[in-house]
């Protein structure tokens, strides 16, 4: 597509971690693509808007950064959107391609995100940072854990990802409850849980984690008064979407001692700015979003996003992203 004097321009958003270039086959598109890699964040939309002027391709790391119309139409030179996964909830996909800009994704791994779940629940039962920061110290142990066998973990999705969390679960020998919207008992014994009402699992449930795709009626779905169902023993996770939980009550709630803790991967806005309490408060445990940042997966991601431009290129784009995939 590109003239032999001149080439595409495209930039990588978001590579927090330089990983764009290491993990993706860049040289199949070298001779018609110059690929600038940002490895910052930008917040202000305007700022946003300006540093893309000169781009023809723009590819995304999942949902780091907005991409909504009013950014699309002010981006006159843009031509293809490539964007981890299938599906961006801030990526207004059916207006790029009513503006005849190309929106392609990639396809995913779903295996991080359970592993990260359980790293999180498990330095929640075991007060890992507080006994790891006694040792690094010159102490020795400080507190009492809990016992996962027999305790109730509650599951708030039982997709992909909260049918393997619910797996593990019952090798620990606990009790899992789920609920979500759709699910049907049926569907939640075949995954290893019993479905219950969503009030019966805040009140019974030790451990609840969240395995939803944000939406317009998942948004909030735990907010103060669910955070008041909670056992003030009970531990909330997070590994889906931040805006899952309203997250001024869950810092309420935490500062209160109303519930005994937190373990979150994901936050409101990202990247977490660095005077958020959820920094600093002594009853959570907190990871910065990297619940999908594994290797198989960033391979995945950057092969495909390779190939994507490659086919575009070639007139023959892959896994294009149409109306019905629209975000925002």
């Amino acid at each position: 597509m590109s003239s032999p004097t001149q080439k595409l321009r495209a930039a990588v958003l978001d590579d927090y971690q330089g990983a764009a270039l290491r993990y993706g086959p860049w040289q199949q598109v070298q001779d018609d693509v110059e690929v600038t890699v940002f490895a910052d964040h930008l917040h202000d939309e305007a700022a946003l808007i300006e540093r893309l002027q000169p781009f023809d391709i723009v590819c995304l790391m999942r949902e780091r950064t907005p991409f909504p119309a009013r950014v699309i139409d002010a981006l006159p030179r843009l031509r293809l959107i490539v964007t981890t996964a299938m599906w961006n909830a801030v990526l207004d996909s059916a207006h790029a391609s009513a503006r005849g800009i190309t929106v392609c994704g990639t396809q995913s791994i779903q295996s991080g995100t359970p592993e990260l779940t359980w790293l999180l629940l498990l330095a929640l039962a075991r007060h890992y940072d507080k006994e790891a920061a006694s040792v690094r110290a010159g102490g020795w142990q400080t507190g009492v854990g809990t016992d996962l066998r027999k305790r109730t973990l509650g599951l708030l999705g039982l997709g992909t990802i909260g049918t393997r969390v619910a797996t593990v679960a019952n090798a620990f020998g606990m009790k899992v409850l789920a609920w979500s919207q759709n699910l049907t008992p049926e569907r939640a014994q075949l995954a290893g849980a019993t479905y219950v009402s969503k009030e019966q699992l805040l009140h019974e449930s030790d451990f609840i984690s969240l395995h939803l795709r944000l939406s317009e009626r998942t948004h909030h779905i735990v907010g103060a008064a669910e955070l008041r169902q909670m056992k003030p023993s009970a531990y909330l996770l997070n590994t889906s979407r931040g805006p899952l939980v309203d997250e001024a009550a869950l810092v309420d709630a935490l500062r209160a001692g109303s519930i005994a803790g937190a373990g979150l991967d994901v936050f409101d806005v990202e990247p977490l700015a660095p005077a958020h309490p959820l920094r600093t408060l002594p009853n959570v445990v907190i990871t910065p979003h990297i619940g999908y940042v594994t290797e198989a997966a960033y391979q995945m991601f950057f092969t495909q996003i390779v190939q994507d431009i490659r086919a575009w290129l070639d007139g023959q784009p892959l896994r294009v992203i149409g109306h019905e995939a629209a975000g925002s």
